[in-house]
């Protein structure tokens, strides 16, 4: 049940690059939901370009601050996450100094900024992890190894230190759990709050050709070549080979995050085409994407992996599949939505349904909200 609270909330956001991503749409979803429901809302970030950004940023339902633009990115395309520790501390530090106090501070990404914050004494500072950063940093040299081990330790000792820690799904809470054992040990639990979708930005689709669409950031780790792979086997392994007029038409289109400005995302498109190349399904769409949550409330079943967040969010056989991470598997689920056309209409109103129920900003403002204001009272008391 939603919480009331008559007085408004002075809330700070910290978010280390406000571009076009997941963890951005978060983000940016966070702070829209919070404005309308009468709190102050200061978004702050290192970066901020307006011609590449969530349109809620620039529309003035909320201000956004850049402090430490000129900060690199890496040195020599090394030293990634030292850089990104360097810009999110100049930006707290900016925070700390040049804006008055705030009831909650919200930050995400870089917990290095969360006890720099902490320095606010009548400041209360919620961490939201959408994973942990050590688990998805490369440890595959001695270099590495010795160059992660402080940021690691960092990285668990700065989560602890929040006043309340957030994640986007049982499985990160679990893997935190994990992850994290010091904090466990202390009793340390994360609560879930799931990203939301605005489901009435659309609208039943007028057309019912069928399309296959990946959405992901160009990054190795988002293993976009699984979808080509899949896609082309729907035309050479005679298990799922689709023949005569059924396969006319249907295309996969690679959607997601690129920016010209990250060397992996340049180098790994350039592997993408060339691997649709040797497929011999090279037509491939890039542009900016939208999260899955987003497809289903579109009215588009998903396929996606059997494991991790999608286990929470697609219900297999309802609103989709839940596939091993194959060529094969991924490969049979598309060839049964071109065999029985009407099973992708069937299948993308019960996701629409779901997303309504389970996902919507509503449900997200809902549970936001009332952990800001729990927050928030544990320091008036």
């Amino acid at each position: 049940m939603e919480k009331k609270e008559s007085s408004k909330l002075n809330i700070a956001i910290i978010h280390p690059d406000l571009g076009i991503g997941g963890a951005e749409r978060l983000i940016v979803d966070a702070a829209v939901e919070l404005a309308t429901r009468g709190h102050n809302v200061h978004v702050f970030t290192s970066h901020h370009e307006k011609s590449r950004c969530f349109e809620e940023t620039v529309s003035g339902i909320f201000p956004v601050t850049v402090y430490g633009a000129f900060l690199p990115r890496h040195v020599f395309y090394c030293l990634h996450a030292v850089c990104a520790y360097l810009r999110c501390i100049f930006v707290a530090l900016c925070v700390l100094f040049m804006h008055p106090t705030f009831d909650i501070i919200l930050t995400d990404q870089v917990s290095v900024v969360v006890p720099l914050m902490k320095l606010k004494k009548s400041s209360k500072v919620v961490f939201y992890c959408h994973f942990p950063d050590l688990l998805l940093a490369q440890h595959t040299t001695v270099l590495r190894k010795i160059y992660r081990k402080p940021i690691d330790y960092i990285e668990e000792i700065t989560t602890g230190m929040a006043d309340l820690i957030l994640v986007n799904s049982r499985f990160t809470a679990s893997t935190f759990a994990k992850t994290f054992k010091h904090l466990h040990a202390r009793g340390i639990r994360p609560s879930v709050l799931y990203p939301a979708v605005n489901v009435d930005q659309f609208e039943k689709p007028t057309t019912n050709k069928l399309n296959f669409l990946s959405i992901n950031r160009f990054e190795r780790k988002k293993n976009i070549e699984l979808a080509i792979s899949a896609f082309a086997m729907l035309y050479t392994d005679p298990r799922n080979i689709i023949h005569g007029d059924n396969k006319n038409g249907v295309s996969l289109i690679i959607a997601g995050g690129f920016d010209k400005r990250l060397r992996e995302n340049v180098e790994y498109l350039e592997e993408l085409k060339n691997l649709a190349d040797r497929e011999g399904v090279s037509h491939l769409d890039e542009h900016f994407g939208i999260v899955p949550l987003e497809a289903m409330a579109a009215h588009k079943p998903v396929i996606a992996c059997n494991s991790g967040g999608p286990v929470e969010t697609v219900k297999n056989g309802v609103t989709g599949f839940l596939c091993d991470p194959c060529p094969q598997e991924f490969s049979t689920a598309m060839a049964n939505f071109i065999r029985d056309p009407q099973m992708s209409e069937t299948m993308g109103g019960e996701a629409r349904k779901h997303v309504t129920e389970s996902f919507s900003t509503k449900i997200f403002s809902q549970h936001l909200n009332g952990y800001l204001i729990d927050v928030a009272r544990r320091k008036r008391e």
